[in-house]
């Protein structure tokens, strides 16, 4: 009896939890998005994580546009990459901008 009662709540976490075991997605940081331009340049930034213990980067948005040589934020969307509940984590900062 325990061994089914393990696989059904594995099966309903698995559900109720999407992107448990990996996601990558994008997502906009703007909440007006009917008229942005997005612009020439694209400057990135972006920070990780290993074990829920250790970090490290900046994905912070002057960051992003130092790399991107951008004076003018036109537009941002931030990008994750999850595996295994965090295991791994990263975000990343993208703008668009002049």
């Amino acid at each position: 009896m325990s061994k089914v009662f393990a696989l059904v709540l594995v099966g309903v976490m698995l559900v109720a939890l999407p992107g448990c075991l990996f996601a990558h997605f994008t997502t906009p940081l703007d909440t007006d998005l009917d008229k942005t331009q997005l612009g020439n340049k694209v400057g990135r930034s972006d920070f990780r994580s290993i074990l829920w213990l250790v970090a490290w980067g900046d994905a912070g948005t002057q960051a992003a546009a130092k790399q991107g040589n951008i004076s003018t934020i036109n537009h941002a969307d931030r990008e994750v990459l999850s595996i295994l509940f965090g295991l791994y984590y990263e975000q990343t900062t993208i703008l668009y901008g002049d």
